[in-house]
């Protein structure tokens, strides 16, 4: 596998970790898994940072 595909299968991966990490805070999956996709490692770091009163 080359470096470009390992890179997109790693990001794929992290945003369904997101999105369930995000249903697990009670927020929703789908919207956290579309934010993952655009933003990744920085969406992880705002699923966890956020307080539920933050809303998202």
């Amino acid at each position: 596998m080359n470096s470009d595909a390992a890179y997109f299968v790693g990001w794929g991966t992290l945003s369904l970790i997101n999105a369930g990490l995000a249903q697990s805070k009670g927020r929703s999956g789908v919207l956290w898994w579309f934010i993952s996709l655009l933003l990744g490692p920085i969406a992880t770091f705002l699923i966890v940072v956020l307080s539920e009163a933050d809303g998202l």
